[in-house]
């Protein structure tokens, strides 16, 4: 008879183990996320990962938004795509547009075995990332809303009020000199992403057009309105602010949010998403609403950004199974609300909102919940609802070469945005095959 030892068991059990991890579905995720929100993205890998055995999410980081969204094209040409990929809000149109590249989340979801029900989630959020016939397309994963940030111990050297941001526009480019004339700062002023939040949130908050057909949202034949007299006299403001640097400019997407951080410039216009940085900087900062133009019925509601996690066709079953576990594990309320309370980005369900609401949070962290009070606090208009291009990206692009030229001298902001527009218009056009 053949006696099994202690270590021959050992060994056995330890093989087993290592078939078992071997066997793991791996399901790849191109994301974007830096610095902190990098470290929200691995520990999520992680924890998902440690809580079952079938399937190991591998979170690659790609480079910017858009960097991360023209990986991931020359990918799924290359027949090489990654299952899930996080797009941001302006990609959403390219990735809605590309037929047979994705497939529902809506659809892996349900395959997966898991219930579905988009009434969980926030209802504007939702609708930006569904087809009009209302089926969801992509999984919202960080949602955000501009907000304003501003440096108290900047503001108290100045002689402002430390303990009341501005509310207006005015009252920023007011308070934006008075730092820089002071001496308290370099720079007063600074914004990231002025295509998003300078352009299509001042639309919405604004309550004003920013293109024909909802903004997109109701047909892809659109014409861009942005060029309009309220956006001019906003741009030429701040065009003349940075003549002397009392507005500094940082780059087109979030690179202006390390100008704040610095200490170099007092108030920052940011993603929500962006505290997470700001809080590892150790500034004593303070939180207000995104800043809106004086004017009846102002402000109206804000769009969501940040960006949402879209799955790749020509998977198999394993990998989609995989997913929708993931999917899931992401839903789970204890999940949601402390993303939303560690990274500043919205819950994108109910339950989370209410479970951080009941917590206590927003009453110790009242400028917490602001993003979502700004972006649910009135029912959208045709004009708020989003903006949603086929193309958006490449506009984008046109709009920061005019914004560019602009802040450095060469052209008022009249003929920027109607330059923008033109150009804008003919890219639509192009794309749309007319």
């Amino acid at each position: 008879m053949k006696v099994i030892t202690g270590s021959a068991i050992l060994a056995t059990a330890s093989f087993l183990m290592g078939s078992t991890a071997m066997a793991a579905t791996e399901i790849s995720w191109w994301h974007a996320m830096t610095g902190a929100n990098n470290e929200v993205v691995d520990q999520l890998a992680k924890e998902f990962n440690e809580s079952q055995s079938d399937f190991k999410v591998m979170p690659v980081f790609k480079g910017t938004y858009p960097e991360t969204l023209n990986a991931g094209i020359a990918a799924f040409r290359a027949k090489q795509p990654p299952a899930i990929m996080q797009v941001f809000d302006a990609g959403s149109g390219v990735m809605m547009g590309a037929q047979g590249a994705i497939v529902p989340v809506a659809d892996v979801l349900e395959k997966g075995g898991f219930k579905f029900d988009k009434s969980q989630y926030l209802p504007g959020i939702v609708a930006y990332y569904s087809k009009p016939d209302g089926t969801m397309l992509s999984f919202p994963y960080n949602s955000s809303s501009p907000i304003l940030y501003y440096n108290k111990d900047i503001f108290e050297k100045a002689g402002l009020n430390p303990d009341t941001p501005p509310k207006t526009w005015g009252e920023v480019f007011d308070a934006a000199k008075k730092i820089k004339t002071s001496g308290a700062a370099p720079c007063g002023f600074t914004s990231t992403w002025l295509t998003w939040i300078q352009t299509e949130n001042f639309a919405a908050w604004n309550n004003l057009s920013y293109g024909s057909n909802e903004n997109g949202l109701g047909g892809t034949d659109v014409k861009l309105a942005f060029n309009a007299e309220p956006f001019v006299k906003h741009f030429q403001a701040i065009a003349d602010l940075a003549k002397d640097g009392t507005f500094r400019y940082g780059g087109r997407t979030s690179e202006a949010k390390q100008l704040f951080t610095s200490g170099e410039c007092a108030i920052l216009t940011e993603s929500s998403g962006g505290l997470g940085d700001i809080v590892k900087s150790g500034l004593k900062y303070g939180i207000g609403q995104l800043p809106y133009a004086e004017g009846p019925g102002r402000p109206q509601n804000t769009i969501p950004g940040g960006a949402s996690l879209w799955v790749f066709g020509g998977k198999s079953d394993a990998e989609y199974k995989g997913v929708a576990t993931f999917f899931n594990f992401l839903s789970q309320t204890k999940i949601q609300s402390r993303l939303h309370q560690v990274s500043g980005y919205m819950p994108v369900t109910m339950a989370a909102y209410e479970d951080t609401k009941k917590s206590g949070f927003y009453e110790k962290n009242p400028a917490r919940e602001t993003p979502l009070l700004q972006m649910m606090g009135k029912a959208p208009t045709e004009n708020s609802k989003g903006v949603r291009l086929v193309n958006l990206p490449q506009v984008r692009d046109i709009m920061n070469e005019e914004f560019e030229s602009m802040l450095a001298g060469k052209q008022d902001a009249k003929a920027a945005l109607d330059k923008a527009v033109q150009r804008g218009n003919a890219a639509i056009q192009q794309a749309i095959g007319k």
